[in-house]
């Protein structure tokens, strides 16, 4: 028997149709979806090794609780009402206001398992901290400054773009691009590929930009500046549809290309030619990038600045032109499927810790969250300054785990370690930019596996809020509140009847009325709203704390700039960064740190030899790859392997009174790091 899914891998925007093959109730092997209007049959080596995650010999598979000290890794079998009651009692004990919540990516791969943590946090009215302030939403909050939150789709890119620029954006992000752009390059589109390092994107693109880490903010100013001296902008959508231009032209005047040469490493007359090419080659979208290129303190102003650069060539709300997707990104008419099911209007008046990475870690510090549930997540690998994550951590009381396999924070922190269900063993769907696709329920839970639905309505029951947590029988229940919408305006029965998917009524081009998401209803250029927090009003460059610039003192003592990102060979943290899978594993076997030939050299590394990348908070061993790919000064390695963030700056990025002014919440930790890389002796 043959079962219509969707890939269990959470990375939006790339969402690929899966059918899964069953036999006397199990699955015995998956295929790409020639059907599914996304991924056309595409399904990357993540998705086709998907199901050696079910019958894993390292999966967890009954509840856990710990026997010895913290960081001894014993544990002892539980029954699951004895984990839920013990939990339950502890929670009571510490008191609603000193409980957390904090989902991950492994929480969201059916996609209701995450907004059911969020509604649990409403009714028992504890603390839940939204994840996007680990991943995307910095970036988000410079956008709704501009007012320029909506993409056009990957459709309209491949069938619309006369030019394309990867702006920190990967096809290893995001692979069912890949078709349009091979489209688009067929009609004859230019494609650019602005990036820290040569990634896949810029082999398949006809020219290749690098740029010095967190300099993005200074090359969109200086394409401003171009594009106004030389009159190259676009005068009538300028006047009707934006505010502040005069500032505008005023204050980038400062930022010729020669000064953003000196901040950006791109000499004056590429980024003349690239402005020019811009104005001019239009229709011409931007593909920005979707987290890594916001790892840094002032990694919103990149945002900020970019999203300015459509509005001044007029290229919103056309077919081709302004931002294409990106990490949850969002075309006109793309609902808010799930606000009658988080039940805000549940939550009941208490002293609420603000999703701020900074301010969490705070809280564990000063004792003020007794009880903590990680529902997918990894915290140890993706909160930044690790170091200070696990002190933290080992200050609060108790701490649950719901996951598959046994990552490093369960092992090292949790005190209850829950079995978590697989894609195939729960029911949920997933959206992507344009259709919405129902994952059924295949086989049984191995074991005593549970959904993070199923464990938070036990534990509910346990707390005596269960009618009020979940007033539905069964997860489909929910699922049919969130398809009413009129967007999609069907049952989970009907759904299913058609054959698990259904078109989204949206628009392939955003803004296409030429309403933008500020209080003026147009794209600001300059923001009173930003002024009134504080924040520069108009787009600026500025250093990262920690940077060869900024703070030549550190750099003095660790002068390469550490980035991170992603490949086709991972997804975070998941499954054991990868080594879990056997197939992944053997892809993807140990951590790989990429140098350049001149950084090798002076260091006396040897290409493929084991290295140490340090700084003052901590290390991390890898292999080197010395490649011309990456940049000089530049370190970079894949996100998600342990001690990558042992490394990263867990200052705030914006202060804790602006967490809440936009939504989603723009919480998010430095994530910088000055580093020095030597050869490891073995």
């Amino acid at each position: 028997m043959e079962i219509r899914t969707m890939c269990p891998m959470n990375c939006h925007p790339t969402y690929c149709g899966m059918v899964v093959e069953v036999k006397d109730g199990k699955v015995v092997g998956v295929r790409g979806d020639h059907e599914n209007p996304d991924s056309r049959g595409f399904l990357c080596v993540r998705g086709l090794s998907a199901p050696a995650i079910i019958g894993n010999s390292l999966r967890i598979l009954h509840p856990l609780r710990r026997k010895g000290p913290r960081g001894s890794d014993t544990w002892e079998r539980i029954s699951w009402d004895d984990a839920l009651g013990e939990i339950a009692s502890r929670m009571q004990a510490a008191g609603r206001e000193a409980v957390a919540l904090w989902p991950g990516h492994g929480a969201l791969t059916n996609t209701i398992g995450g907004h059911a943590v969020r509604r649990f946090g409403n009714v028992y009215g504890c603390q839940y901290w939204n994840p996007a302030i680990i991943c995307w939403a910095l970036g988000a909050f410079g956008l709704h400054l501009t007012g320029t939150l909506e993409i056009n789709t990957k459709e309209d890119m491949g069938e619309q773009s006369r030019l394309i620029l990867f702006w920190g954006a990967n096809l290893a992000s995001q692979p069912t691009i890949a078709p349009h752009l091979i489209e688009a390059k067929r009609r004859g589109a230019t494609v650019i590929t602005i990036d820290v390092r040569e990634t896949e994107a810029a082999l398949h693109s006809d020219r290749f930009i690098p740029i010095r880490p967190s300099t993005d903010a200074a090359l969109a100013l200086s394409m401003m500046h171009v594009s106004i001296e030389e009159g190259l902008y676009d005068q009538a959508f300028v006047e009707k549809h934006t505010v502040g231009f005069d500032r505008l032209r005023e204050h980038v005047r400062q930022y010729d290309p020669e000064w953003a040469a000196a901040m950006t490493g791109i000499p004056a007359d590429q980024i003349r030619d690239l402005s020019h090419l811009y104005a001019t080659r239009k229709p011409g979208m931007i593909v920005l990038g979707g987290a890594s290129m916001y790892k840094s303190q002032q990694g919103w102003l990149a945002s900020r600045a970019i999203s300015c650069l459509p509005a001044l060539t007029g290229q919103y709300g056309v077919p081709g032109g302004g931002l294409g997707q990106r990490h949850r990104g969002v075309t006109h008419g793309e609902p808010l499927y799930f606000e009658n099911l988080y039940g805000e209007h549940l939550r009941p008046p208490g002293t609420y810790i603000p999703s701020h990475m900074p301010t969490m870690l705070q809280a564990f510090e000063e004792g003020r969250i007794q009880v903590l549930f990680l529902f997918g997540t990894n915290m140890l690998s993706s909160f930044s300054d690790s170091h200070r994550t696990e002190k933290a951590l080992d200050r609060v009381w108790t701490i649950v785990v719901h996951d598959l396999f046994m990552n490093e924070t369960a092992r090292r922190m949790a005190d209850f370690v829950l079995p978590g269900t697989t894609w195939v063993e729960e029911t949920g769907f997933k959206t992507t930019n344009t259709h919405l696709y129902l994952m059924p329920q295949v086989i049984e839970p191995l074991g005593e596996a549970r959904s993070v639905v199923g464990v938070l309505r036990a534990l509910a029951d346990h707390l005596g809020i269960g009618e009020s947590y979940w007033p539905w029988p069964n997860e489909e229940g929910a699922l049919d509140v969130v398809f009413a919408h009129p967007s999609i305006g069907l049952s989970t029965a009907k759904l299913r009847v058609q054959g698990g998917i259904v078109p989204l009524r949206v628009s392939p081009v955003a803004y296409p009325e030429r309403r933008f998401q500020t209080p003026s209803g147009k794209v600001e250029f300059y923001s009173e709203r930003a002024a009134s927090w504080g924040l520069p009003p108009m787009p600026v460059h500025e250093e990262p704390l920690e940077s060869p610039i900024r703070r030549p003192d550190l750099a003095n003592v660790y002068p390469l700039v550490l980035r991170n990102g992603r490949t086709l060979t991972h997804f975070h943290a998941f499954y054991l960064s990868g080594q879990a899978i056997p197939a992944l594993a053997k892809l993807d076997p140990e951590p790989v740190l990429w140098l350049h030939p001149h950084d090798a050299n002076a260091r006396g590394i040897q290409p493929d030899t084991w290295v140490r990348c340090f700084n003052d908070r901590g290390e991390l061993r890898a292999r080197a790859l010395v490649t011309e790919k990456i940049q000089p000064g530049v370190a970079w390695i894949r996100d998600g392997w342990p001690d990558v963030n042992r490394l990263t700056s867990s200052a705030p990025s914006l202060p804790v009174e602006l967490t809440r002014v936009l939504s989603p919440p723009n919480g998010q930790a430095a994530y910088e790091a000055l580093v020095e890389v030597a050869p490891l002796e073995r």
